[in-house]
């Protein structure tokens, strides 16, 4: 199976560089899942009804999220009705959505996404060492599903890499978000699962993680809020992670970094050229 994940995706420019390019990469590359990490679509906050479509439209099969999941408060309510967009599986009970989703990959397998977010630096959520494990143990990777791929959505590379080597076997991918810089340590962790601390943006890289570098600066050099952070400008450049997995255990083969646009140097997987 081939799968294509793609970091967070920031504002105006995140959202054109996706919908404008990977249809041609789900026909070029010939991918069987896509998933996509929408949580700051909106302006850099969140996701809308409108925004989750555009992006399922363009060839994304699941949309992942994170600590701006429900920013925009529609999401409260259209969540429920959106299969493909999965919250943090560590919310408290009760929170609106699915921390995971079983997906029918676009070659007809059976693709569990499941996204967690971290507490370290972050919003103290439930253990999802735990909420990983309960989900994990129902869904056989190789067996009950086809694929597994985990989005963790967390501030510190430790326990993004903590959660990786917690699911190395049992997961197909772990990939990082929310930090929004592309990690060099892409690779197949011993047992067999596909690992990157973070898979970097889909936006404008002439910025602060995305935003517009002006607001980020003062706050930085004058300890004062002088507005709102605004996305940034400029071409967006598309960044993720590649993934080959093999159809009988579901476990990665093969595992590269996907870079295209104007704002890094482009990688592209040498084995899918």
């Amino acid at each position: 199976m081939r799968i294509l994940f793609l970091g967070d995706v920031v504002g105006r420019p995140g959202r054109e560089c996706v919908v404008s390019r990977l249809p041609d990469l789900v026909s070029d590359w010939k991918l069987d899942l896509v998933v996509v990490n929408g949580e700051n679509a909106a302006g850099g906050f969140g996701i809308t009804e409108a925004i989750y479509g555009e992006i399922i439209a363009a060839g994304a099969d699941a949309i992942t999220l994170g600590n701006h999941a429900f920013d925009q408060r529609e999401a409260l309510v259209f969540i429920e009705r959106a299969p493909a967009l999965v919250r943090p599986m560590n919310y408290p009970p009760g929170t609106p959505g699915r921390g995971a989703a079983l997906v029918e990959a676009k070659n007809g397998a059976r693709v569990l996404v499941m996204n967690v977010m971290g507490r370290v630096f972050m919003d103290p959520l439930d253990d999802p060492f735990a909420a990983l494990d309960r989900a994990l143990d129902g869904a056989a990777l190789g067996e009950m599903v086809d694929a597994v791929v985990v989005d963790v959505h967390a501030e510190t590379t430790s326990e993004k890499q903590a959660i990786g080597h917690h699911c190395d076997g049992r997961a197909s991918l772990v990939v990082g978000t929310h930090t929004h810089v592309p990690t060099a340590d892409y690779r197949i962790l011993s047992g067999g699962t596909a690992y990157m601390t973070d898979a970097g943006m889909c936006g404008a890289y002439d910025g602060v993680i995305g935003m517009d570098k002006e607001e980020p600066l003062r706050r930085f050099t004058r300890k004062l809020a002088s507005g709102r952070f605004e996305p940034a400008t400029g071409p967006g450049t598309l960044s993720g992670v590649a993934v080959e997995t093999d159809d009988r255990t579901g476990l990665a083969v093969r595992v590269a970094a996907v870079r295209l646009g104007a704002g890094l140097e482009e990688a592209r997987p040498a084995f899918w050229a």
